[in-house]
């Protein structure tokens, strides 16, 4: 699963290329989604107006939802130091459920943000390239 922050929607509204092509990729596999904190879809929403319909009208993309036990973790990960609530839910996202057993990456502009431990690759690494 590859999870998408609010700083990779941004860029993706914006018309990103690498992005655009991870999406396309990801709607012609059986096996690959993009999974996108609805936190990270607020804060794109809130600094460029249209991110989210842009991103909401993507079919490769699935939202997560914030339910009542992952905005404890969010709350306390922000309290903790860990960044704004879409940082804390993008982590909260990517590590370990029993649904979903593995750590999963984060695409981001900004990896420097996150802790040590968490998967992130920047959307402009060239490893992207298809």
């Amino acid at each position: 699963m590859i999870i998408l922050d609010s700083s990779a929607l941004s860029a993706l509204a914006a018309g990103h290329p690498r992005l655009h092509r991870i999406v396309d990729s990801a709607l012609q596999s059986p096996f690959q989604h993009l999974l996108v904190p609805v936190l990270c879809v607020v804060e794109a929403e809130v600094k460029d107006e249209g991110a989210a319909h842009a991103v909401m009208a993507l079919p490769a993309v699935e939202f997560e939802p914030l339910d009542a036990s992952a905005a404890v973790l969010v709350a306390t990960m922000v309290r903790d130091g860990y960044g704004g609530p879409d940082l804390a839910h993008a982590i909260a996202t990517s590590l370990p459920t029993p649904a979903r057993p593995l750590q999963h990456l984060i695409l981001t502009a900004r990896p420097e943000l996150y802790p040590p431990g968490i998967a992130t690759v920047n959307i402009d690494d060239p490893r992207l390239e298809p």
